[in-house]
């Protein structure tokens, strides 16, 4: 449930379309329920702006799908991540409207519209191989409100293809930068632009790469302002970071 149910429901209270009892047997569950297994954060939309977010890995078929069931009776969006092909098809027999987004390894259920923000989230990619990663960031970012640009491919071994499109740098509130390597791309965006830079390191790499800690501490190193850096392969959290920044921008320009 989220604060526009909550305001419709206490609209039919006060206007006697619906008694206290009823509306006390709706609101119950709120705070979260209990499963057993998991306990469904039904405020948390409430809290922060966006509902709960499932992480699927290590999760069995029958704890995500009976998750899912308790967040499709509160009429909030549903985004599942690093979820896998059987996941999606197990989804598939309960929500019908289910879509996967196989590169990014994304499940998200629409129930209602996305009014998408007038702010901008430009996802920046190093090399083709940090793609799945910034998809993950791109589709959590959409699935949140956010209006979404891409650029991809524009690592610093061919630095003109970056410049070649500062237009789409300038255009941006919030900028991700996903690149594995040695991760320099991030300090380059930062150096040009005048706005949040949010860093996301991936494990790609050869060895000395050691599975994207060169590229994260050459993140956490950058001499360029203005940068912040989340984990590892981390295109969810980077993207639920720049959502809540747009959503603070967008509260400003009312």
């Amino acid at each position: 449930m989220n604060k526009k149910n909550i305001r419709i429901l206490l609209e039919k209270v006060k206007n006697g379309k619906i008694d206290i009892n009823k509306a006390t047997s709706t609101l119950k569950d709120l705070p979260y329920k209990d499963l057993g297994y998991a306990r469904v954060d039904n405020h948390r939309s409430i809290r922060n702006g966006f509902p709960e977010v499932i992480y699927c890995e290590d999760k069995s078929l029958d704890e995500i799908e009976g998750i899912i069931n308790e967040m499709l009776k509160h009429d909030n969006n549903i985004l599942a991540t690093r979820a896998k092909r059987k996941v999606y098809d197990r989804i598939k027999t309960i929500a019908p409207e289910t879509i996967y987004h196989q590169r990014s390894k994304i499940i998200f259920i629409k129930t209602h519209p996305i009014q998408e923000t007038e702010s901008k989230v430009l996802v920046v990619s190093g090399g083709t191989s940090d793609i799945a990663v910034a998809e993950e960031a791109v589709v959590t970012a959409r699935a949140l409100g956010s209006q979404v640009d891409t650029l991809y491919d524009v690592g610093v071994a061919g630095l003109h293809r970056l410049l070649d499109s500062l237009e789409k740098l300038d255009e941006a509130e919030v900028i991700i930068v996903v690149a594995g390597m040695e991760g320099a791309l991030a300090s380059v965006v930062g150096g040009l632009v005048d706005k949040p830079v949010i860093a996301v390191p991936t494990s790609v790499g050869y060895g000395a790469n050691f599975e994207g800690l060169s590229a994260l501490l050459t993140m956490i190193n950058s001499c360029a302002s203005g940068i912040g850096v989340v984990n590892i392969d981390n295109g969810f959290g980077a993207a639920h970071l720049a959502s809540t920044i747009i959503l603070q921008i967008e509260k400003a320009r009312t």
